[in-house]
């Protein structure tokens, strides 16, 4: 990869508009929102990747391939402005003095996926709470032996997105609920640590946006 990585050499695949139902069963709430078309990327963030653009240690070989984790939502932040830059696009999010993240909603560089476009990508058209049976689709806490696995290597959804359910916990743009948890973030999906319920498409958790947890990661979207 290098200095002079393009864009065009990492995969992307196209979501169309749509519209993502989203409920908060914590004090019984649902809303609606528009998602426009974008692009999100086909696995998490692999530590191969990570590794690489954040000119960290390079990982073990047999661990290459599978999804980063003990990142922080802040660490997702700057990954996503460094692996613009590699790649020659703008840079979405600027971040304050004070940690304050602004998006450029302009910007067409890497990013986080809004919870609204997460939720519409994992369900792929289809309404039910997953979009295949578990143990076909997902590493979790009854099969996947205590540890993380390689990504892309369960099924995919409709659209061709792995691991969108287990694996690992993906983080999300979105703060959960300002009035009740501050700053804290979204994140989707389950891991290889959760039991089955946890792994929907519309369980919805969260976490303060410094911490690193060992079953949360993340993938990168661009608009369009």
């Amino acid at each position: 990869m290098g200095d002079a990585f393009k864009d065009s050499d990492y995969p992307m695949v196209y979501i169309p508009t749509g519209i993502a139902q989203l409920r908060d069963d914590r004090i019984k709430k649902s809303w609606t929102v528009q998602v426009d078309a974008f692009r999100l990327a086909p696995i998490p963030v692999t530590k191969a990747l990570y590794s690489l653009i954040t000119r960290q240690e390079a990982c073990p070989p047999h661990a290459a391939q599978t999804p980063v984790t003990d990142v922080s939502w802040q660490d997702a932040i700057n990954f996503c402005n460094l692996f613009s830059r590699h790649s020659g696009l703008k840079e979405c999010y600027s971040i304050g003095g004070d940690g304050e993240v602004i998006w450029n909603t302009e910007a067409d560089g890497y990013r986080l996926p809004t919870e609204a476009e997460w939720q519409y990508a994992c369900k792929a058209g289809t309404n039910g709470y997953r979009y295949g049976e578990l143990d076909t689709i997902a590493w979790y806490r009854d099969n996947s032996e205590g540890y993380v696995r390689e990504a892309g290597s369960k099924d995919p959804n409709a659209w061709g997105l792995y691991d969108m359910l287990g694996n690992v916990w993906e983080w999300c743009w979105d703060v959960y609920d300002a009035n009740v948890y501050g700053s804290y973030r979204v994140f989707r999906g389950g891991s290889w640590a959760e039991e089955p319920r946890g792994c929907g498409a519309t369980c919805r958790r969260r976490s303060h946006p410094t911490f690193r947890i060992d079953d949360l990661g993340f993938r990168i979207a661009r608009s369009l």
